[in-house]
């Protein structure tokens, strides 16, 4: 299964605490160009270089960009989670759009009972989505 891999532009150390205190999961772990073995000191040593954080789905991986790189922070890549509830993915999209913008209001669509789609203020996109009602019921979207 591929693992995302997001790079902020300084940071990612707060975007993937914020990531964990906003899905409830452990902290993350982070390795900063300063703790960096045979690694020239960067001008912000505490830059992450390699940063991981659990997701409800998995994993996610992400660093800042090297100094001195110009990079636009996912601009085209979403991460999409299935909520385990109407309740707990409204909550996600509550959190993920506080100081970001939303794109797509959570609500009911033609594939889901519950989607939404907001742009954080880190600058990363998410697609939260409720789980089909009866998965082994192939009539359950007819």
């Amino acid at each position: 299964m591929p693992i995302p891999y997001l790079h902020f532009r300084g940071d990612c150390a707060a975007a993937l605490a914020f990531y964990a205190e906003t899905f409830g999961t452990p902290a993350p772990n982070l390795m900063r160009y300063a703790e960096a073995p045979d690694m020239p000191r960067p001008a912000d040593p505490d830059r992450v270089i390699h940063g991981q954080v659990m997701l409800p789905d998995g994993m996610l991986m992400a660093s800042d960009f090297p100094p001195g790189v110009a990079g636009d922070a996912q601009a085209a890549v979403s991460l999409m989670l299935t909520a385990p509830d109407d309740a707990t993915a409204r909550d996600w999209v509550a959190k993920l759009g506080d100081g970001g913008a939303p794109v797509l209001p959570y609500g009911p669509t033609f594939f889901s009972q519950g989607f939404g789609m907001v742009k954080d203020r880190f600058g990363t996109h998410w697609m939260i989505t409720l789980p089909p009602e009866d998965p082994l019921d192939p009539t359950a979207d007819a």
